[in-house]
């Protein structure tokens, strides 16, 4: 963990943002999990949303001392631990490739390897749920291969399916919903993330495991 404090930044009167020094790795994921419990029973606190390596503090209302909520949290990040949120483990089979996974090619392009070697080192690892964000149930998800890695689209598509496995950055994703996206699309799930029907609307949460079974390869 870097010796760095967290940036903390307002986002208007009603909210402020944490944003974790060091790596975007799980060991400070598992720290922003620790400070969402620790905070989330203040007094004048409405939720603490965990997101990737950051989290976001929302007001019943607006604080009378922002400064003094500040130095706080900043206090209540140095003294947290992590928690570790053991959830369930899920094997989801991906389609990759096809019209579904349009960017399979450009990804394997960007990175130097084979299409075969992108779907394998994609579908390798016991992916972590990070956070859920975007748009109800969309999952990030943590342990990529770094080889993998690809910047984020200068231009984001208007849609792209729900379902969609992509990758941004040192990151890869599950889409629970068709909406726009800045990301690389290499693959499809027939999996269901979200439904208001439900008890627990979105199917997975921080701490499960996503391992992804590859179905097909369309090349």
């Amino acid at each position: 963990m870097s010796s760095a404090g967290p940036c903390i930044s307002l986002l208007g009167t009603t909210a402020v943002l944490l944003e974790a020094p060091g790596a975007m790795d799980l060991p400070t994921q598992r720290r922003i999990w620790n400070l969402a419990a620790l905070i989330s029973g203040w007094p004048g606190v409405r939720e603490a949303i965990p997101g990737v390596t950051n989290l976001m503090v929302t007001f019943i209302s607006p604080p009378s001392a922002i400064d003094t909520f500040v130095d706080a949290l900043r206090d209540a990040w140095d003294e947290a631990g992590e928690t570790e949120l053991v959830g369930r483990e899920v094997e989801m089979a991906v389609t990759y490739g096809g019209e579904l996974g349009f960017s399979l090619h450009d990804v394997a392009e960007h990175t130097g390897l084979s299409i075969d070697e992108v779907v394998a080192r994609h579908a390798a690892p016991l992916y972590v749920v990070f956070a859920l964000g975007s748009h109800p149930g969309y999952c990030y998800l943590g342990g990529m291969d770094p080889s993998l890695t690809v910047p984020r689209r200068k231009t984001p598509l208007q849609s792209v399916a729900g379902g969609s496995v992509s990758i941004g950055g040192s990151q890869t994703g599950i889409a629970a919903s068709p909406g726009p996206s800045g990301w690389h699309t290499i693959g499809h799930t027939r999996w269901t993330f979200f439904d208001p029907s439900w008890p627990i609307p979105a199917a997975l949460a921080p701490g499960d495991r996503v391992r992804f079974k590859i179905e097909r390869v369309i090349r």
